[in-house]
C-alpha cells in the first residue's frame, strides 16, 4: 500500500558530477522516482565516464541533460537558455555526488558547464543540497574546508559527508552517504516552510522492556514503525523534533534528534526533560507500547528452571502513567496525543483515556485486526477526540503518521 510523501510530484534538478560514487546516484535517483518525484538529470561530462547518460533516463523516465550545446533528443537542451527554466522549475537543487571541483566553482560563481550555470541560476530560487564525495585530503584540504564555509554561509545544505573508507584505501571524511540518507535530507529541506515550520514536537516510539533478570524481561510486539513514521511526517511538515525511542532497529529519520530508553520509567523521565522543560513544546504524540507493568524485584542473577513448575512466581508491580504524570506538570505540552490500543470496547476504553488523562486526542487502533497495529506496515485507527471520533480506513502507517500530524497542525494554529 503506497502513500504520497512530501517528495511526491515535486520537481528535482539531480546533479551528478565526476566521482566514483556517482554509481550510487542511480540508486538515489531510482529512491526519488518511487517517492513520485520528478527527476531531470544533469550530468558532467566526467559524470558520463562513470555511468551512462541512458542509465538515468531509464531510472527517471525523463531526459538526462549533459551539455548546454547540444539541442537533440540525446542530452542537450532546447535551446541554449533552457538552464533558466530548469532552475526556475525546480523545487529542490541536489547535487550528489559533487565534487571539490564543482563545489569550488559553485562557492566562487563560475559557470562553465550546464551544471555550474543551472547552479548559479538557481541562486534564491529554490535550496541547493549537495552531497560531497572525494578523498579525505582533498576535503580535508583548507582551500576545500574554506569553500564549504563559503557555501553554508550562502544557505547552501550539506548532506554529509560521511566518514569511512574511500576507494583509495584510506580512511576519513569525504565519503558518499548512502542514497536513503541524502532522500531523508531532501525531505527535510523540502519540508522546511511546511505547516509546523519552527515548532517543537516530542514523539515516542516502540516498545519499553522491563528487566526481570541479566538475560531476560518483559516487553511486547510493537516495532516502533508507527512513531518512527509520525516522526517522519513531522519533519515533512518543519517541525524541531525529538524521538524518544524503545528498543527497536529502525533508521532515525533525518532531522530528528533521538534519545534511546530502555524502560518504562527512563522513558517517563526522557518525556518530561523533553516534552515539559523549559523550552515550550507544542505537541507531544505518545505513540509507544509502554509497559503498564513491570517486574517487583529484579534477580541479579539468571532465574533457573526448577523440577517443580508450581513454584515459580513472578511478583508485578504498576508502572507510572506516562501521560498521566505529564498532565501534572505545571509546563505541559501544548497539545498532546496519546495512542490506546485495545482488543475489546475500543471507543469506550479511549473516551476513558481522553478524559482520565486530559489529552486533546486519542489515536485507537483494536489489536486483534491481523492487518493493523504491532509489527505490520498498515493502520486502521480511530481519532477519538471530545467533540466526537473520526474512523480511518486502512491505510499505510505514513498515510496514518501525516494525517496525525495534519491533525495537530490544523489545531495548533
Amino acid at each position: 500500500m503506497s502513500s504520497k510523501s512530501i517528495l511526491t510530484d515535486k520537481h528535482i534538478i539531480l546533479g551528478v558530477t565526476g566521482s566514483i560514487a556517482a554509481y550510487k546516484a542511480c540508486a538515489l535517483a531510482s529512491r526519488l522516482t518511487q517517492h513520485g518525484a520528478l527527476v531531470d538529470v544533469i550530468m558532467t561530462e566526467s559524470a558520463t565516464r562513470f555511468v551512462a547518460p541512458l542509465t538515468f533516463q531509464a531510472l527517471t523516465g525523463r531526459p538526462v541533460y549533459t551539455t548546454m550545446w547540444q539541442t537533440d533528443a540525446s542530452g542537450g537542451l532546447g535551446t541554449h537558455i533552457a538552464h533558466v527554466s530548469l532552475a526556475h522549475e525546480a523545487d529542490l537543487l541536489l547535487i550528489a555526488p559533487i565534487t571539490a571541483n564543482m563545489m569550488a566553482k559553485i562557492a566562487h560563481g563560475l559557470a562553465d558547464d550546464l551544471l555550474s550555470v543551472t547552479a548559479l541560476a538557481s541562486a534564491n530560487r529554490c535550496p541547493i543540497l549537495i552531497a560531497p564525495a572525494m578523498d579525505v585530503g582533498m576535503y580535508e584540504n583548507p582551500v576545500t574546508l574554506a569553500n564549504v564555509d563559503i557555501l553554508r554561509s550562502r544557505g547552501v545544505r550539506f548532506a554529509g559527508p560521511g566518514s569511512g573508507r574511500m576507494a583509495s584505501g584510506l580512511e576519513g571524511l569525504g565519503r558518499f552517504i548512502e542514497p536513503d540518507e541524502i532522500a531523508g535530507h531532501c525531505r527535510r529541506v523540502l519540508g522546511m516552510n511546511g505547516s509546523l515550520a519552527g515548532r517543537r514536537v516530542v514523539v515516542t516510539a516502540g516498545p519499553t522492556r522491563e528487566p526481570l533478570d541479566p538475560v531476560r524481561y518483559l516487553t511486547n510486539y510493537s516495532s516502533g514503525k508507527q512513531g518512527f513514521a509520525i516522526a517522519q511526517a513531522a519533519v515533512d511538515a518543519g517541525a524541531v523534533v525529538t524521538l524518544i525511542t524503545g528498543p527497536v532497529s529502525l533508521p532515525t529519520p533525518i532531522g530528528v534528534e533521538r534519545v534511546d530508553v530502555l524502560d518504562t520509567r527512563s522513558m517517563l523521565d526522557a518525556v518530561l526533560v523533553h516534552a515539559t522543560g523549559d523550552d515550550p513544546t507544542d505537541a507531544l504524540i505518545m505513540a509507544a507500547a509502554v509497559a503498564d507493568f513491570r517486574p517487583e524485584e529484579i534477580a541479579e542473577r539468571k532465574i533457573k528452571k526448577t523440577q517443580d513448575p508450581a513454584s515459580m512466581q513472578i511478583d508485578l508491580t504498576y508502572n507510572p502513567d506516562i501521560l498521566y504524570e505529564v498532565s501534572r506538570q505545571t509546563r505541559k505540552p501544548l497539545l498532546t496525543v496519546g495512542f490506546a490500543a485495545e482488543s475489546d470496547d475500543l471507543i469506550a476504553h479511549a473516551q476513558e483515556k481522553l478524559a482520565r488523562k486530559s489529552l486533546d486526542m486519542i489515536v485507537a487502533n483494536d489489536i486483534t485486526a491481523g492487518d493493523a497495529g504491532f509489527a505490520v506496515d498498515t493502520n486502521r485507527v480511530v481519532f477519538v477526540m471530545s467533540e466526537g471520533i473520526e474512523e480511518l480506513p486502512l491505510m499505510s502507517k505514513e498515510e496514518v503518521a501525516q494525517r496525525i500530524v495534519a491533525w495537530v497542525a490544523e489545531h495548533q494554529m
